[in-house]
């Protein structure tokens, strides 16, 4: 469109016998020098020096049809599965092509191959696509083409048997109902894929760390370590970057971080049929632990909890298969203690003018093994840690850890005014050994490790 206009303001303005170069520089937004440089041009070559030289020429890096049709070949005959990024990898590692992701994306979805780490959303465009064609088709061959097509691109995600062994894959997940009339409460749920058998169960009042970790201590204490867990991708288990650059509230590390302590493998999906067990375990639950409930009497979320650990065991014993007949490949149990300190909430907090740390808008003092308050200067950088238990402890410049008592607003009694006054005397606390990883520097680098992980393409799932 350029071209024609240029070549058109020339044309009239070397036409005219009292030519207005001023006004064709201003509708060409050009000088007038260029002006006359066109109009030379014109003059000597006519229309074709408007033409630009490289009209009708394909780029350097033009992708050739013969290319295409090989790279749609090899994925559908060798690398099928593989997602978009790792067939591009395999390209050029196997077969010495080249290409750009992005490329590889076009070429095969023009072939209407999605990646199975494609969107909903772009499925459902397709498929409308597609089907709008079928409609608007001539010829019943170009119909059964594109019902081709669209099988492919609505092709549900496979079966896959169960794994082989207890404990190699946990699926967790959250499902929220009226579990007592007029109350909304999640559901946090653990279960088997090898035997069905549930490994964990706890309420809570929304879907929260707190609840898996409950599901995890039930694991961690009832079988041992698992292998591997499979979630959705909820920010408790996966990153998603905060506003705030500070890592108080990124929540996502704190359930990852104790799977790593722990050698336990985390996989996250968005997809539901990748986690189907747990997904109908959610169904079976919600028609029948409801009416069990309304049944036992339960009001309360903490009777529920509580009743939930005898009705777990009845589920297993009915529904579960036998766990005598699998190999379990759960680790030894770990020491509750050792599970009391790993499935900690950390978060970084600064020292303050009164030698003391705020947290959840209260302020707390740091003690050592003796009782004695220890004093840092304002600013120092130091690790919050709530464990299991909700006993409170700091790790202070990644070398020392104290207790941390809370400082009342008030006094309880006066020094000054009660005559049977007694100072509180101090008391030894249990300080945990330094040999487990709450420093700052460690928990700062998984942190930086889990955000490479999920901002890298081939990581994410669908």
């Amino acid at each position: 469109m350029d071209e024609k206009k240029k070549y058109e303001v020339i044309k009239s303005l070397a036409d005219h016998p009292t030519p207005n170069k001023q006004r064709a520089a201003i509708t060409l937004n050009c000088t007038v020098r260029h002006i006359n440089r066109m109009l030379k041009g014109y003059r000597e070559q006519g229309k074709a020096y408007f033409i630009h030289g490289n009209s009708g020429r394909k780029p350097a890096n033009t992708i050739s049809d013969e290319i295409r049709k090989l790279i749609i070949d090899l994925y559908r005959n060798k690398y099928y599965g593989a997602n978009f990024k790792h067939f591009t990898e395999l390209l050029e590692k196997h077969e010495n092509i080249r290409i750009s992701p992005s490329a590889v994306m076009s070429i095969l979805e023009a072939a209407y191959i999605l990646s199975p780490k494609v969107t909903k959303a772009k499925k459902k465009r397709i498929k409308d696509q597609l089907t709008a064609a079928k409609k608007a088709a001539k010829t019943q061959k170009e119909a059964d083409q594109i019902q081709t097509n669209l099988v492919a691109v609505e092709d549900a995600h496979s079966r896959r048997p169960r794994a082989a062994y207890f404990g190699e894959l946990e699926q967790m997940d959250a499902t929220p109902h009226e579990w007592v009339s007029g109350q909304i409460w999640h559901l946090h749920l653990a279960i088997d894929d090898a035997t069905g058998r549930i490994t964990g169960g706890w309420f809570d009042t929304q879907e929260t760390l707190n609840g898996y970790y409950h599901v995890f201590h039930q694991i961690l204490t009832a079988y041992g370590i698992p292998y591997r867990f499979l979630t959705d991708r909820r920010t408790v288990f996966t990153y998603k970057k905060k506003n705030s650059p500070s890592i108080d509230e990124d929540t996502y590390t704190q359930f990852a971080y104790a799977c790593k302590q722990l050698g336990v493998g985390l996989e996250s999906s968005s997809v539901p049929q990748a986690k189907g067990r747990v997904e109908r375990l959610n169904q079976t639950l919600q028609s029948r632990l409801s009416v069990e409930l309304r049944l036992a009497g339960i009001t309360t979320i903490d009777a529920a909890n509580e009743f939930l650990n005898s009705y777990i065991k009845e589920f297993n014993e009915k529904f579960a298969l036998p766990i005598h007949g699998i190999r379990s490949v759960f680790e030894e149990q770990p020491e509750i203690e050792k599970i009391n300190l790993i499935l900690a909430v950390l978060c970084e907090r600064t020292v303050d003018t009164g030698h003391c740390l705020r947290h959840s808008n209260k302020y707390y003092r740091m003690i050592d093994s003796n009782g004695h308050q220890v004093h840092y200067h304002q600013g120092t950088k130091a690790m919050f840690i709530q464990a299991f238990d909700s006993r409170l402890y700091c790790c202070v410049n990644d070398k020392n850890i104290y207790a941390l008592e809370e400082i009342p607003e008030r006094e309880a009694r006066s020094k000054n005014l009660d005559t049977d006054y007694t100072p509180p005397k101090p008391r030894k606390t249990y300080i945990p050994p330094m040999d487990h990883p709450w420093r700052l520097q460690c928990f700062g680098k998984f942190v930086k490790q889990q955000e490479h992980h999920w901002n890298d393409p081939d990581t994410k799932t669908a």
